[in-house]
Order: structure tokens, then sequence, then C-alpha cells
């Protein structure tokens, strides 16, 4: 069997276990979960990257990317907060565009778990922990890893350790895919006898491939860390700390580490490379802070804790932005429902920045909680006018005029929006909701339907589509819209039905 056809049936064994399973995908989806007779080791595939061209054509390797982010979807909390995601967009592209080889479309997201780790997946896909924005001290630090990330997927580390593993049985490599999907929930004992077979030749090759996959996207991520205009130093500055603290509190060790090893000739090599380069001052972005406090905000579970800390950290001064330590206070307070504090607190931060989109999208949400709609759909109509391509600004334009009860006009808003950015399931449930408050029932089933689609729920999401074809005074051109999108679904349907009968 040629390799080629060795990977297909591997992506059908693969699609199939996450179809079945709901899987928990422990490490950023990139951990082998390997049983020794006496007790488990952890290790790990390498990162999910794009494929090498002669085994995964551009077409399949993007269906690949949407297949693994529904799987994602479905197994991690992926914050669809628009204005951490545009951040961390901004962030991505800017290092995208300083690197040659990063050609094609990548697609960066936050998942909300306090981990310190992100990861890359097929098609571009990278995927940034909570956690590791909250623990990057400067924004270099954070530019360091994904920068990281962009390099195993313009390396196309995926494919290279699969082309390296084809030399072993279908089964062993399906195996060991497997393990590393399902990771924790492996039992210790299930499959350790099969494991043990396949250890000495399979997993030591793996681990070694691993490292030289760290090595050459550590490598390039410095350069283009460094074209970027980010301090080159971040990126070992950054393994050194994680090492250290890893050292102090050994069995709470971040999950980088456990995911990425680092060792001393890594940092030192780290070090090598951005001395090519030399140190560069690079101030960080108050949108780097604003997020920070943001994802702050959201890891207290109840709203006073959160205020107590950033009423604590502003008294005692221990921040690094007072702008962005207000904005985290003032999100706070409005959770707490201390609406006129929050406005006291949202206005010190507005000072000397009264278009920063995220104080204008707090500033309408607190005219909306204190009854002033329209006042909301005002300042964001004026801010919308200012900033038409900033679509957080358009999605909480359409928020407000949901709220003022203008539904028609909210769907329009978002169906703009929605055009430019296709597949983000929380663009759908909004739209769902104003077509529904709109009295549109096709609409609202259409909407439903993508909603699902995209969080992988395809046979719900054609029942939907159905039922919207069913609705009466149907427009002829919306009914053509999504009779083609039906037939689209169902043929994908029989495919995976068919795939899973072979």
């Amino acid at each position: 069997m040629s390799c080629a056809q060795r990977l297909a049936r591997l992506n059908l064994t693969w699609d199939r276990i996450w179809q079945r399973t709901a899987v928990q995908l422990a490490s950023g989806l990139v951990l082998l979960t390997s049983l020794s007779p006496l007790h488990a080791q952890t290790y790990r595939l390498p990162d999910l990257g794009s494929s090498a061209e002669t085994l995964l054509s551009s077409g399949a390797e993007v269906r690949l990317g949407q297949v693994f982010m529904r799987r994602v979807r479905e197994a991690l909390p992926v914050l669809d907060e628009p204005l951490l995601t545009d951040y961390i967009e901004s962030l991505g592209q800017t290092l995208v565009s300083a690197d040659r080889a990063a050609a094609g479309r990548f697609t960066f997201f936050v998942i909300d778990q306090p981990v310190v780790n992100a990861f890359a997946g097929p098609g571009g896909h990278i995927g940034v922990y909570a956690g590791l924005i909250l623990a990057a001290e400067t924004e270099s630090e954070l530019a360091a890893v994904i920068a990281h990330e962009i390099a195993h997927v313009t390396q196309r580390h995926l494919l290279r350790g699969l082309e390296d593993q084809s030399k072993i049985s279908v089964p062993a490599m399906a195996l060991m895919i497997a393990a590393a999907i399902l990771g924790a929930q492996v039992s210790p004992d299930a499959g350790a006898a099969a494991m043990v077979g396949v250890q000495a030749a399979a997993l030591q090759r793996q681990i070694n491939f691993t490292r030289e996959n760290e090595h050459e996207a550590d490598r390039l991520g410095i350069t283009t860390l460094a074209k970027a205009g980010f301090d080159p130093y971040a990126m070992a500055g950054f393994f050194e700390r994680l090492s250290k603290s890893s050292r102090i509190a050994a069995y709470s060790a971040p999950e980088f580490l456990r995911t990425h090893p680092v060792n001393s000739n890594r940092i030192a090599e780290a070090l090598g490379r951005a001395d090519d380069f030399g140190a560069r001052q690079h101030p960080d972005s108050l949108r780097f802070h604003l997020a920070r406090a943001a994802l702050r905000e959201r890891s207290y579970k109840r709203p006073e804790q959160a205020v107590a800390h950033f009423r604590d950290t502003l008294r005692e001064g221990r921040h690094r932005s007072s702008i962005a330590e207000h904005y985290g206070y003032a999100l706070a307070l409005t959770r707490a429902g201390q609406l006129e504090a929050a406005r006291a607190a949202l206005t010190t931060a507005m000072q000397a920045h009264v278009s920063v989109p995220e104080f204008v999208v707090l500033e309408a949400r607190l005219d909306h909680a204190q009854g002033q709609s329209e006042r909301a759909v005002q300042h964001l109509a004026q801010a919308v006018g200012l900033s038409p391509s900033h679509w957080p600004l358009r999605v909480a334009y359409a928020e407000a005029l949901l709220h003022a009860g203008r539904p028609k006009q909210a769907m329009d808003e978002l169906s703009a929006v929605a055009r430019l950015r296709p597949g983000n399931p929380m663009l759908y449930d909004k739209l769902e909701q104003a077509a529904f408050r709109a009295g549109q029932q096709a609409a609202t089933h259409r909407f439903r339907a993508e909603k699902l689609y995209a969080e992988g729920d395809r046979e719900p999401a054609i029942r939907q589509l159905e039922i919207a074809l069913r609705q009466r005074d149907l427009p002829y051109h919306e009914a053509a819209q999504i009779q083609a999108r039906l037939e689209m679904w169902q043929a994908e349907e029989r495919e995976a039905k068919r795939r899973e009968r072979e």
C-alpha cells in the first residue's frame, strides 16, 4: 500500500474516532499517552501542522482543517468573544506577514482555559490558551509562542511526522494517534499490552522527531519574531522563566513544558539565535494589556472576587498598565451590577483613549444596562462609521440594534459580518436570535442550521434546513440558496456514511 493510501485510510480512521467520541483534547491536542508495563508515561506527537503536498492536497488539507476545528469546538471551550479574538488574530497576522514561508490562510483563536499552552492544527489553525496570555509578561513573549506555532505549520510537521511513521504499520500508527486524541480518557490499563509492542520502534522515533520539530520551530520562530519587530530574546526568556517556575512547583509545571519540553540546551540555542538579531525594544500595545485584563476578569467565577482583585491591584500599584487595570475593574463592576462605579472606572480608563474599541463596546453595554439603548446605538453607529472594517464594533452595533428593538437591522449588520467571517458559530447564533425576533421563521431555521453545522452537528443541521424549506412565503432566491446548501450537506453525509461502512 502506498504512503498516500495509508494516509487516506488514516484520515478516515481519525474522522471516525472523532465522530464517535466526546474527546477531551488534553495539552493542546498534542499529547501521546504511551503505557509501559509498570506505569503510564506521557509523550507527544508533533504539533499538528499543514501537510506535504505529495501526501495531502491543499483542498484535502483545508477540509481536514475544517473537521479539526469542529472537533476542537466539541472538546474545548473556544472563546468567541469578538474583541479578544480580534486581538489574537491581529497579533498572529502581524507575525504571518513577517514570515515569507507563511503562505495560505491562518486562523487564530483563544481557548478559555487557564492552561499555559498553545497548539498548531491542520490548515493553519492555531489555538492559544487564555492561561498562556496571562502568563506572558510582555507582548513579545506571547508573540514568541505564536511565532513558534506558525513555524510548526509552515514546516508541515504533522505530515512530516506521519511520513516518518509510514514506515511502521498502519494499525500501529492508528493506535498511536488514537491514544493522542483520547488523551486522559484512555484507561491506565486499557491497551497497555498493545502499546508495549510498538514502543521500542515507534515511540523512540517519535520522540526524536518531536525534538527536531521543536528546535526547528524555535529557530524559525525567532527569525519571524525579529522581522516583525518584537524582542528576539523573548522566546528564551519565556522558556527560562517557565522552567524556573516548574522547578519551584514541581507538581504544577505549565502544560507548555509538557508539550514543548525545554532544557538548558534549548534555551542556550534560542539565546544564540537571538544574538544574530540583537536586542530590540518593543513596547507592549495597549490591546495586549486590555486583553490580559479582560481574561483576568473572566478567570474569576464570582464577580465580587474579580472586583476585589482589581481594587487591590489598583490600590497597591501591582500592574503594568493602569489604563488596562481600570478597564478590568470596570468589567468586574459591570458583572457585579455596580453600574455607576463601573462607569466611573471606565471614564478613568478612557481619559486619553476615547476611541479604543474595548472602551466603546463596554460603554455601550453600560448604556443598555442603564436603560439607554438608543444612546448605545448612536455611539456604536458613530464608531462603526469611523472604523467600518472593525468587525467586533459591528457585532456590538448589531447587538445594540437588537436590544433597541430593531432585529431586521441587526440581521443585516450581522449578515455582512458573517459573509466576511463564514463558519463562526457565535455569529450564526446571534443571527438566529435576530431572525427569531424579526419573525422570519425560515431564516431562524437556516441560521440555526449554520450554527449546528459549524459545530460539527451535520445531521441536525440538515433537518433544520429541511424545516426552513417548508416555511410559507419563502422568497425564491432564499429557497434556492437553502436548497443548494442542503444538497451539499446531504452529499457530505452520504459520503461520511459510505466511508464508515468501508
